[in-house]
């Protein structure tokens, strides 16, 4: 019999789970949770099934035990702020989440209580981290584990650059070398030290780590970068969504077959003139090879199971979807 497959999708105004208990075949939308501020990321627990957390920037975090149906505000959450989130691969309980100004928190008994993270702002590089808006401060946009190494963490920084630690969050290190201006982090399974990043510059490369970086741009049409992930069993497979500037103006999404070093504009979806179908969220699935799913800003749910060659949509339609907030689950 086949897991229930849930994708946790996070909006403008809520979140909710669309869920599939037949291999696919058919989907089945679940109850918004409404929120004061847009989601930020969702994360799912490969530990515990059934559980997700939720950043909803300043809306604070959000924890689901029943697979979506119901989120539960973690008011114990000691920052106004929250725009990013990470599960623990192996521990339930758990669980990172980034703040503005750019700090990390850690839970470890599923967000009742909290700990700041003190080696990380204590970086030298952090007195030049800073943000566009003289009324806002620089935030950890994304938060990635090594897929190897769970004392492994990548934070990125917006607008401050690529930060990690190798001892579970004791002590982090600036990663030199690539646009400072970070949107998105992808780590890879099948390549150890392979990591993707998407700039405000473009989207960059590193197979050491974060030791050194490459620019992967050639052959798009845009610049700006604002989501990008590698296939968990190749990381020479990988997906941008790319724009003209921050406004998301004539956004396009491509594939690459070769780890962005030449890149293909996927036909029908997410490319044109109206910012509503921009893809700004796409998450591989982690049981199917494959299989990767796709948010556009305008609510559209998609699907690939060809590696993100072609695409269906999704027998689902929500108000929007936000920056980011996909996750993936089974179980």
């Amino acid at each position: 019999m086949p897991q229930t497959k849930r994708i946790y999708v996070g909006m403008h105004d809520g979140v909710c789970a669309v869920s599939s208990a037949d291999g696919g075949k058919t989907w089945q939308q679940g109850p918004v949770t409404p929120l004061a501020h847009a989601a930020a990321r969702l994360t799912a627990s490969s530990a515990k099934p059934q559980r997700a957390y939720l950043a909803a920037y300043e809306a604070g975090v959000y924890r689901t035990d029943d697979g979506g149906n119901t989120w539960r505000l973690l008011d114990s959450y000691p920052s106004d702020y929250a725009h990013s989130v990470l599960s623990h691969p192996d521990e339930a309980d758990t669980v990172y989440v980034g703040s503005e100004p750019a700090a990390i928190f850690r839970s470890s008994d599923g967000g009742y209580s909290w700990k700041e993270l003190d080696g990380f702002r204590a970086v030298p590089e952090s007195e030049e981290w800073s943000f566009h808006s003289p009324t806002r401060d620089s935030h950890v946009r994304d938060l990635r584990v090594a897929p190897d190494d769970s004392a492994c963490l990548y934070a990125g920084i917006e607008v401050g650059g690529m930060v990690s630690t190798g001892d579970g969050g004791r002590n982090w290190r600036q990663l030199p070398g690539l646009d400072d201006d970070i949107h998105c982090v992808s780590v890879n399974a099948a390549r150890a030290g392979s990591v993707y990043v998407a700039t405000a510059r473009a989207p960059y490369r590193s197979d050491n780590g974060g030791g050194d970086w490459e620019i992967i741009n050639h052959g798009l049409a845009r610049r700006y970068a604002l989501h990008i992930a590698s296939a968990p069993d190749d990381a020479e497979i990988v997906l941008v969504t790319v724009s003209e500037n921050s406004r998301r103006g004539n956004p396009q999404f491509y594939r690459s077959t070769d780890g962005g070093h030449s890149w293909t504009l996927v036909e029908g979806l997410g490319s044109g003139e109206n910012p509503a179908d921009m893809v700004v969220a796409f998450e591989w699935d982690p049981q199917e090879t494959g299989v990767v799913y796709a948010g556009t800003d305008g609510g559209g749910l998609f699907r690939s199971r060809d590696r993100g060659v072609t695409w269906q949509p999704l027998p689902v339609q929500l108000g929007t979807v936000a920056v980011g907030a996909l996750a993936v689950a089974s179980g």
